[in-house]
């Protein structure tokens, strides 16, 4: 087997390679080695470290994450051969690397010992004036990163044909980190977003973002201002383009991507940005689906691709965000799959309002977001996309089914399989007493908890019991006075003559087992106090006493308060915030009603 293996060897195709007269396109090598990386980024991508060989020649290379499961299944492993299918080469503190984005392990040759005995090809640096260059693998030669001093390398190489000599060294996407320079990488936009704006006390500004993708991975890159003037028109969802650096490679902002890599781009001045000639050699979108059955296993807030037939279409409406008070367009779509489960995927913004898909199409989704909102529910991210009816096999095979029987299947949803769905307005929450709040640790969870309790308010603290609110209509965010009768909203960026006061009060409520602090908002708290915020504060303006008398005339009232329960951050401390999200006095015919019903239990005949 040995012997069968060294025929098929491809000796001196390592040096060929490097020194730019290779003629085979897909070498047959020995695997010597394989180890994974030391000293990576905490909680980054597995990355592994094979040493290849022809018999002459061996060469340290790098696996793209794409490759790693030849090394999970156990197949690529030390005396395997195995044919290189695209590489792209560089030099790292002269040593020659080749960065694998593609292999077969021959697994018919079988396994052996090292052949021959080859020689390492960095001997051969010491003759060569490189160029300056670098890339770093997160400790590919257990180096330390802030160590690294200014590299001294090859141009890298590719074994495909570029549509143009000035772009023959091309970067894949995995290398590159905040130590590469001199770089350039040839990838596919396959999402491009709107423009977004902000205006605060340090100014305002303008960005925009895309992702790129080629074959070794994925990466986000963002301009701003000037950036994003110059640049915006120029990328288009579907292009490919040359990107070369100077660009900023930094750490990820998770907050703000989807996309499997550890850096993102952010295009400076200098950034060259051109669109290839060359459109093919670059691969789509990249899907890993979900299937919408399994949903009920996938963790909340989790980001996924999933692919569906569309079912049904509802109209757009729109929502004020509870966190910048600023309005969104929303529509939600229902998509179904052969796992005869369906499911609610809301689209937003833009993507809502010209959404005009047929029902029964075929949509892809890439990076929706899922919530346990009515069991499990998907929500398209801002760096999301999605691609109707894609030339892919999982939506030929879906669309089949359909048109098979799936047109006329039942479809189960994934609602009610959850402990924590919906809202507290609408629902039926569990009656508990302050004591069993407390005992059975609500809000202590990932969850929010949703509770029902009869409770008496015994304290209302009387200082910042209201903010000032913009009085555009809509609007509920906070204005700042700026100058004597001249506030202003930086969500609407207008100045109002005056504010509107809404109520933000915490109240101490009890019941026979224990008391509670509740936040309560201004709806809830209108009812409280019997008049508005506006009303109240005027009144403590001119009579403080007057005021006061109204606080002391809101203590001991019962009330029914729905509440919702829910760990929070502050001060860098974790505690439970009970927040009411309604309020209703007590009726005392019903709940002598309720505890007639009760007695009726214990009765003893």
């Amino acid at each position: 087997m040995a012997q069968d293996g060294a025929s098929q060897v491809d000796q001196g195709s390592l040096s060929a390679i490097f020194d730019g007269t290779n003629t085979i396109a897909e070498p047959v090598l020995q695997c010597v080695q394989v180890k994974p990386i030391a000293g990576g980024q905490a909680g980054g991508q597995e990355r592994f470290r094979v040493v290849f060989s022809d018999i002459l020649n061996f060469v340290q290379s790098m696996l793209a994450s794409q490759v790693n499961h030849h090394v999970h299944n156990g197949k690529l492993k030390r005396g395997v051969f195995v044919r290189l299918k695209s590489f792209q080469t560089n030099t790292v503190k002269n040593k020659r690397i080749i960065i694998v984005l593609d292999l077969d392990v021959l697994e018919e040759l079988g396994e052996c010992d090292k052949l021959g005995q080859p020689q390492a090809l960095d001997s051969k640096l010491e003759d060569t004036e490189p160029q300056s260059t670098t890339i770093h693998t997160g400790g590919f030669y257990g180096s330390n990163a802030q160590a690294a001093p200014q590299q001294q390398s090859l141009p890298a190489r590719t074994n495909t044909t570029s549509s143009s000599t000035a772009h023959a060294n091309i970067y894949p996407i995995e290398a590159l980190s905040p130590y590469a320079h001199k770089w350039t990488i040839k990838a596919r936009v396959t999402n491009k977003s709107d423009i977004k704006t902000w205006h605060n006390k340090n100014g305002e500004g303008k960005l925009f973002s895309v992702n790129l993708l080629d074959e070794s991975g994925e990466i986000r890159g963002t301009g701003f201002n000037d950036q994003c003037d110059m640049l915006y028109e120029l990328f288009q969802e579907g292009g490919v383009y040359y990107i070369t650096s100077p660009c900023r490679v930094q750490l990820a902002k998770k907050q703000f991507t989807n996309l499997n890599n550890d850096y993102e781009l952010t295009f400076e001045r200098d950034t060259v940005v051109e669109k290839a000639e060359e459109q093919n050699g670059v691969p789509q979108v990249r899907f890993n689906f979900t299937s919408i059955g399994d949903l009920q296993s996938v963790e909340k807030e989790t980001t996924i691709d999933t692919i569906g037939i569309l079912k049904d279409v509802g109209e757009t409406s729109q929502i004020v965000s509870k966190t910048t008070s600023k309005p969104y367009d929303k529509r939600e779509l229902t998509l179904v799959d052969n796992s005869n489960f369906s499911v609610r995927l809301t689209i937003w913004g833009s993507s809502a309002t010209t959404f005009d898909v047929s029902p029964e199409s075929v949509i892809a989704f890439k990076g929706v977001k899922v919530s346990d909102f009515g069991g499990r529910s998907l929500s398209l991210l801002s760096s999301g996309s999605m691609t109707v009816d894609p030339d892919i096999d999982e939506a030929h095979k879906l669309k089949g089914w359909y048109e098979a029987q799936g047109r006329t299947d039942t479809f189960s949803s994934h609602a009610g399989m959850s402990g924590s769905i919906g809202a507290a307005g609408g629902r039926m929450d569990p009656i508990k007493s302050i004591l069993q709040v407390k005992e059975e640790n609500l809000g202590m969870s990932e969850n929010t908890d949703y509770f029902t309790t009869r409770a008496t308010i015994i304290y209302i603290k009387q200082d910042n019991f209201a903010y000032p609110a913009c009085l555009s209509a809509d609007c509920n965010k906070k204005v700042i006075q700026i100058d004597d009768g001249q506030w202003r909203c930086e969500k609407c960026d207008r100045n109002h003559p005056k504010p509107e006061y809404r109520y933000i009060m915490s109240v101490n409520a009890s019941d026979h087992t224990g008391q509670l602090w509740l936040s309560c908002f201004d709806e809830t708290g209108r009812m409280v106090m019997g008049m508005s915020a506006d009303q109240l504060m005027e009144l403590k303006e001119n009579d403080d006493k007057a005021a006061s008398d109204v606080f002391q005339e809101a203590n001991c009232k019962t009330w029914v308060f729905k509440c919702r329960a829910k760990m929070d951050n502050f001060q860098d401390q974790q505690r439970v915030r009970y927040q009411v999200a309604g309020a209703s006095p007590l009726n005392y015919s019903a709940e002598c009603a309720k505890l007639a019903e009760m007695i009726k239990m214990y009765n003893m005949e």
